[in-house]
């Protein structure tokens, strides 16, 4: 389905030049576009920023990137930067579903096209374009391979993204959807860990105090996940107690390959990145997008031991 698009991918990933938070050049004649991520240091944002950069620059745009670190108030200034620097596009992965609706209208009132990626807002008609990964499909997909790994039977945990973010709630409904259809595996607890592999660390070391019977863990993003694995680890319990990621971030890859991630639902931002700034470009030149909708949902792929050699590049997987 993505075959055309993840070669383009692969080539914007290797020219991409590495995220600096908040820098800002002159624009060219094309004019600058400003990409505003979450947090650099997350290999996802990462290469989100990276890919969306490398397509404008490859279209013939000046492009910067920044880091709101999913606060309301920063990324307000660099959407202040943005449009102090006469930005002809947002790109924009927002902070808070709901906090971020300010920040979109005042680029809408200087005359800047928004197009959100990753992550929606909670209100349609102010972004030109929302391109994220089908959460409930990915979700669904994971909470299988899950079930097939861990059996019909047991107690179970989970960690959950920050609540801000309408993600973590769509993807923990969709592990429900699918483990709800197993009456003996029961959710014995649940921690928010806020997408961050330090705080799944320590909140599986808090979950696996208080449920020392547990069989598995689902967790809505890898970074989590991974974190989830080394308090396994430290307790020496990651033989018995199986753990499911998601996003298909090279770490979580190499956790797969080591036997001790059981499988990451990869999100293709790699193809949605670069989508949103051809849709930018589109915009610019003739007033529309090209695409049918504002939302765009972009279908998630499941990596497990059997197909992991197949991952040819961050958040890449080839056919």
């Amino acid at each position: 389905m993505y075959g055309k698009a993840r070669i383009l991918m692969l080539t914007a990933f290797a020219l991409a030049a590495p995220v600096l938070a908040g820098s800002v050049t002159a624009a060219s004649a094309e004019g600058l576009i400003s990409i505003i991520v979450i947090d650099p240091a997350n290999p996802y944002w990462l290469t989100e920023g990276n890919v969306a950069k490398a397509e404008a620059e490859k279209l013939g745009y000046t492009a910067t990137v920044g880091a709101s670190k999913a606060d309301t108030n920063t990324e307000s200034k660099l959407i202040d930067t943005a449009i102090t620097n006469k930005s002809v596009a947002i790109i924009l992965d927002p902070a808070d579903a709901s906090g971020s609706i300010g920040a979109v209208k005042k680029a809408i009132a200087a005359n800047i096209p928004v197009f959100l990626v990753n992550a929606e807002i909670n209100q349609e008609g102010l972004a030109k374009a929302q391109l994220v990964s089908n959460n409930a499909q990915g979700a669904a997909l994971g909470a299988q391979q899950w079930v097939t790994n861990i059996g019909e039977k047991g107690n179970y945990v989970e960690l959950l993204g920050a609540p801000s973010d309408n993600n973590a709630a769509t993807r923990s409904n969709g592990y429900e959807t699918v483990i709800s259809q197993y009456p003996d595996l029961k959710k014995v607890g649940s921690e928010v860990a806020n997408w961050d592999r330090t705080q799944g660390r320590d909140k599986m070391q808090s979950l696996l105090q208080a449920h020392p019977d547990i069989i598995g863990v689902t967790s809505g993003n890898d970074e989590m996940a991974l974190g989830a694995i080394a308090a396994l680890k430290e307790a020496g319990k990651l033989s018995s107690i199986k753990v499911g990621g998601f996003d298909g971030s090279p770490d979580a890859v190499a956790a797969i390959k080591a036997g001790e991630l059981q499988y990451t639902v990869l999100q293709p931002v790699a193809v949605y990145s670069a989508k949103a700034v051809q849709q930018a470009d589109s915009f610019i030149k003739t007033g529309k997008t090209g695409a049918a909708t504002e939302k765009q949902l972009f279908d998630c792929l499941l990596i497990t031991k059997d197909n992991v050699d197949k991952y040819t590049a961050p958040f890449t997987l080839s056919e």
